[in-house]
């Protein structure tokens, strides 16, 4: 799959069919007042559930249901590069009257920034669509220029269970949290895209031993106040939470709140340890 992209010159907002294969830019596209141009989701874009109502789902991001998409005829394809298949980009090209493709691909807060200009490029015909991404934009940029005081924290982000699963140092959750000084461990990085972007914790690493809190992640495996006993044996002494992912993965209008919340989790840590 290719980075991200720019579009040429914005078609008229009448000829907009977009499908959106990924949830946090489905729920952009709604926000920026988008919703009624979308004729395909995939069953994983659930906010904001009564604006997609009516919107055709077309399978997973993974498991894209390619000829009910072609089916939609949409005029765009929104696809990010962790969350969907090469090979989905690859066939959608390769259709006879192939759609715009646009790339997303967001490895830290700040990234929001160009992905709101991606999107008001491609759509900014549509009224408003400008004014709304110029507003995400102040928001985000206020929230990216206010400092966590307080002292760094070593981390682990479950995100999987059996086996027990993490986030690399270079993904977008691993660099939101730093923002507030939290540093997941592993020390790892896991290159552009693939598996090593979340590896696998062995239940006897040795660097379990640092680590001081344990998010327990609400997706994309749903952990639960009956997982945090098996989570607090991994790492004895660590504190362990739950945790809201949606705030903490899903870039897009989210950006903002998410480092709003990574704060509150941090200036909840600095309480709890006073």
């Amino acid at each position: 799959m290719n980075p991200p992209q720019s579009l040429g010159p914005a078609q008229g907002a009448a000829t907009f069919r977009i499908a959106s294969l990924v949830p946090s830019l489905t729920e952009l596209l709604v926000d920026l007042g988008l919703g009624h141009c979308l004729v395909a989701r995939t069953g994983f874009c659930v906010h904001p559930r009564e604006a997609l109502a009516d919107v055709p789902k077309v399978g997973g991001t993974k498991d894209v249901n390619l000829a009910k998409l072609q089916r939609l005829a949409p005029s765009h394809v929104l696809v990010n590069v962790d969350e969907n298949r090469a090979e989905t980009v690859e066939a959608l090209r390769a259709w006879p009257n192939p759609p715009q493709v646009i790339v997303t691909h967001p490895l830290a807060p700040a990234d929001n920034l160009m992905l709101f200009g991606q999107m008001a490029e491609a759509f900014g015909a549509v009224a408003g669509v400008g004014e709304r991404a110029a507003a995400l934009r102040r928001e985000l940029e206020h929230e990216l220029a206010v400092l966590h005081a307080g002292p760094p924290r070593r981390v682990l982000y479950l995100i999987w269970r059996e086996p027990w699963m993490t986030v690399a140092r270079d993904t977008y959750i691993s660099q939101l949290l730093a923002h507030v000084h939290w540093h997941t461990l592993p020390d790892v990085t896991g290159g552009p895209h693939g598996a090593a972007r979340y590896p696998v914790v062995a239940a006897d690493a040795p660097w379990l031993a640092d680590v001081q809190e344990v998010l327990l992640s609400s997706e994309p495996y749903r952990f639960g106040a009956g997982h945090m006993a098996e989570a607090q044996a991994l790492c004895p002494q660590a504190r362990v939470l739950l945790v809201d992912g949606e705030l903490l993965s899903w870039y897009g209008p989210r950006a903002a709140e998410g480092l709003r919340y990574a704060r509150g989790l941090a200036r909840d840590a600095l309480a709890s340890t006073a």
